[in-house]
């Protein structure tokens, strides 16, 4: 399927990555799918029971798609090992990132993990954690991150980049540009970091610009507050972060992701409307909503409405598009 036969609409909901409640392919599911023509579907704890129910969940979502003429969607799943994995025995636990001794342990959890994604028809995990957590600092992510030195995370993070993807799962860096020196947490309210370009270049930065060099096919932007990157939006909502920095000085032409825009760091400071318009501006490519609500449908209809009033948004959706429609082709089957 080729990006300009989609339409308008096709383009709005191919930017949307959404959760849903249930284990099946229900009614809320398939209106998803079939009316807002949503690009990916996110799938947490709740959704998940069992090797086969989730096989049969993945095929079902796949299988309406298509008879819906809708490309094939993004399935995505947290599983980082240790303290965030959604899926659980049978399924291999892992200690976490903070564990691995070595860069065989980083390929031996990519390899076995994305053999366990693939059989159930999982094909996106939001996965490694690239942030560097200095020692010392009582950072909120020590439990998932690969350590203090940006040369160590960048090398372990680099092999699961390649083995999921060698194994046909996209990986997902995250949470540019860096949220290991943080000690809020994001899914309660918005931290906020004064550091400058120079200094997290030589620290914060390392393992992403390794990831983009390793061609990792997903970046996810952090909810933080960089006042001397951005003093207006947080990175999740900057064009100066996500378009100026991510895009144009390092070169990355992957997608791009947001965090969940239900969590407290966005939700209690910016309505729906505010967020999709600035995701826009800064040619983000998928907007996570994570929860069953009326935001799923109010940013499909700020989408539409926008790509249709504004031929320079129009424009770069197209080019987004493309993007989505780039790493569809190239890791779910879909026929060029």
């Amino acid at each position: 399927m080729k990006t300009a036969a989609l339409s308008t609409e096709q383009q709005a909901g191919q930017r949307l990555m959404v959760g849903f409640e249930g284990t099946g392919l229900n009614e809320d599911l398939k209106d998803l799918i079939n009316r807002l023509k949503i690009g990916g579907i996110i799938l947490f704890a709740a959704n998940l029971e069992s090797p086969d129910q989730i096989k049969q969940l993945c095929r079902s979502i796949q299988d309406y798609a298509k008879i819906c003429q809708q490309p094939p969607l993004f399935i995505a799943v947290d599983q980082e090992g240790g303290q965030v994995a959604r899926l659980q025995e049978p399924f291999t636990i892992f200690p976490g990132n903070p564990h691995m001794k070595s860069e065989e342990d980083a390929v031996h959890f990519a390899e076995i993990t994305a053999a366990e994604l693939n059989q159930v028809g999982i094909n996106m995990n939001m996965a490694p954690v690239m942030d560097v957590s200095p020692e010392g600092s009582g950072s909120i992510m020590v439990e998932r991150t690969f350590g203090d030195n940006p040369t160590w995370v960048s090398r372990l993070g680099v092999r699961v980049i390649e083995h999921l993807q060698l194994n046909n799962i996209m990986a997902v860096a995250k949470h540019f540009p860096g949220i290991g020196r943080t000690t809020l947490d994001s899914h309660m309210n918005m931290p906020v970091l004064h550091d400058d370009l120079p200094m997290m270049a030589k620290f914060d930065l390392i393992p992403f610009v390794a990831g983009i060099q390793n061609g990792v096919s997903g970046v996810m932007l952090s909810h933080i507050f960089y006042t001397k990157l951005d003093p207006q939006w947080p990175a999740s909502l900057s064009p100066q972060i996500a378009k100026n920095l991510l895009r144009k000085q390092l070169g990355f032409d992957g997608l791009v992701l947001t965090d969940d825009l239900d969590m407290g760091a966005i939700s209690k400071h910016y309505d729906i409307h505010t967020a999709i318009h600035q995701i826009l501006a800064a040619d983000i490519d998928l907007t996570l909503i994570c929860h069953k609500g009326p935001n799923i449908e109010i940013a499909f209809e700020k989408i539409l409405k926008e790509m249709t009033d504004s031929p320079e948004i129009k424009k770069r959706g197209l080019e987004s598009t493309e993007r989505i429609m780039g790493a569809k082709r190239r890791y779910l089957g879909m026929h060029r």
